[in-house]
């Protein structure tokens, strides 16, 4: 299979009336939700949607997208602080990274840690989606080790261990995809041998998405194994098209290595898609970027999202940014929503030329 070069590796909210606000430290329980498979054109049950009226009024004004902020990028913050930043900036949900600063995946007492997070978010009116690119979860020593693709079946089994556990949390906290992604080839390994590793170490993953009810939403990540749409296609293609098996779409990954321009490669996604990350980027060059700073044209990439019914969060991705995490939280919210209200309704979102434009 051939690969394409890219340098590197790699959401005004107020509390539901109903119900008091409380923190991740207290003990109310959880809401039971119903899910299913088709994950990102599904509206989450845990919602409230008549929590901020400018919200709701984005929406009027053309865009039925729902923004999110990714933890990676509020590293510094505790989780209850950042839930309530992007609740008051009036983001529509969060993408949670399980790590050991925002709900420790392998620390004491998940079950009960996870149904206060639950709790939180219904207050706040958040939606979630649960991410599992922690640098240094499993392993201090090596980023995003062990991975699935690891030589070692122990250390394989560890990665496999956590999207498992990632399944469980998410299907409490009523999210609605499981995002992962493949990993680097070690080396010494052929492709082929990293692509059957690849397929029978995500099997358990699968199996246990299904049971859950949670999409498993796989990231094509620059410098991977699995680094394009095309190769989305070939692990589906190879599992036999399970049906828990989704995709998340990195509009900045589009921009770095695809083909196609972002627009056309949503537009291509979107039977699978399932989790979308958004920020800026260059042709080349894999560095998460503000939106501005890349070269990215967000109106017709946002109509074609809009397009195509999906109902999940379109997430910011901006970790390497965390040092200033509530400035760029601040800033991107209104970036797209000036985007998605630029966007024309019922034109071809492909016919503004792909380029570096802030609305």
């Amino acid at each position: 299979m051939t690969r394409t070069p890219g340098q590197g590796t790699s959401g005004d909210g107020t509390t539901d009336p109903a119900r008091p606000e409380t923190s991740v430290d207290g003990r109310a329980p959880a809401q039971d939700t119903s899910r299913d498979l088709t994950g990102g054109r599904v509206r989450p049950a845990r919602r409230n949607p008549g929590a901020d009226p400018d919200r709701e009024q984005s929406r009027s004004a053309g865009s039925s997208l729902r923004f999110g902020y990714g933890t990676n990028g509020l590293a510094d913050l505790r989780l209850d602080d950042a839930l309530a930043l992007l609740a008051d900036l009036g983001y529509d949900g969060v993408g949670l990274t399980l790590d050991h600063m925002h709900l420790d995946p392998l620390a004491p007492d998940l079950a009960a840690r996870t149904r206060r997070v639950a709790h939180r978010l219904d207050a706040l009116g958040l939606g979630v989606t649960v991410e599992t690119g922690a640098r240094y979860v499993l392993d201090p020593r090596r980023k995003h080790g062990p991975s699935l693709l690891d030589a070692d079946p122990d250390d394989r089994a560890r990665r496999a261990g956590l999207l498992v556990q990632a399944v469980r949390v998410a299907a409490d906290l009523g999210a609605h995809a499981v995002h992962c992604f493949s990993g680097v080839v070690p080396d010494g390994t052929d492709e082929d041998t990293a692509w059957k590793r690849l397929a029978e170490t995500l099997t358990p993953v699968l199996d246990a998405a299904t049971a859950a009810g949670i999409p498993l939403a796989v990231e094509p990540e620059p410098g991977h194994l699995l680094a394009t749409l095309a190769d989305f296609h070939h692990l589906r293609r190879t599992l036999g098209d399970p049906e828990p098996l989704g995709l998340t779409l990195d509009i900045g990954h589009c921009q770095c290595l695809e083909p196609l321009p972002p627009a056309d490669c949503v537009r291509d996604a979107a039977p699978w898609l399932r989790h979308v990350q958004i920020e800026d980027m260059r042709r080349g060059v894999h560095e998460h970027l503000p939106f501005g700073d890349g070269e990215i044209d967000f109106p017709p990439v946002l109509a074609a999202l809009a397009a195509t019914g999906y109902q999940g969060l379109t997430v910011v991705e901006l970790p390497r940014h965390s040092h200033a995490g509530p400035h760029f939280a601040a800033r991107s919210l209104p970036f797209l929503r000036r985007a998605a209200a630029s966007a024309a309704p019922h034109g071809d979102p492909s016919a503004t030329p792909e380029g570096s434009r802030t609305p």
